[in-house]
């Protein structure tokens, strides 16, 4: 029984790996963002403004333990979703946490064309999002950190570079 958990700063590169990594290995990916907006039929940004963030965290949660019980499974997690209640102690207990470290500069780079999906990054200048990006992956470091791995995820701009990457995860997890 495999079950692996990516965590990381949007932009990480979860769903990127985390589908080509399951694809390799015969295993099932989820993302959890989408697994939410499924099972509740409303995008994530819509349930963040009905239930507030709280209440969006602990939906979040209720559907990290449903999703963690299944088996031979990737699952790619929110950003934020180590950072709160028992999630970090939860994924490490139930299987494989490995955190997808990537650069702030690579993580703008990254971001910064997709603004308009992501609501939180609307309407900041170059400068401002740099500086967002740095001030929470620093301020949600203490919780990535404690995944059992950490991963370069700086490395994902194209096949080859994901093909390398999967080989290297499955070397650091020894499958």
């Amino acid at each position: 029984m495999i079950r692996i958990f990516l965590t990381g700063y949007m932009g990480a590169g979860k769903t990127t790996l985390g589908k080509a990594f399951a694809r390799q290995l015969g295993l099932t990916f989820i993302d959890l963002d989408w697994y939410i907006e499924e099972r509740f039929h409303q995008s994530i940004p819509n349930l963040f403004r009905e239930r507030g963030e709280d209440g969006f965290r602990q939906l979040e949660r209720n559907m990290l333990h449903e999703a963690g019980e299944f088996e031979d499974v990737v699952i790619s997690t929110g950003g934020g979703t180590p950072c709160f209640f028992d999630n970090m102690d939860y994924m490490n207990r139930q299987g494989q946490t490995v955190f997808l470290d990537v650069p702030v500069d690579v993580l703008f780079r990254r971001l910064r064309v997709a603004t308009q999906q992501r609501p939180i990054l609307q309407g900041k200048t170059d400068d401002e999002l740099r500086t967002f990006i740095g001030r929470a992956l620093e301020g949600r470091m203490p919780h990535y950190s404690q995944a059992r791995y950490r991963f370069d995820g700086s490395r994902l701009e194209d096949r080859r570079q994901i093909a390398d990457s999967v080989a290297s995860l499955r070397r650091l997890l020894d499958l």
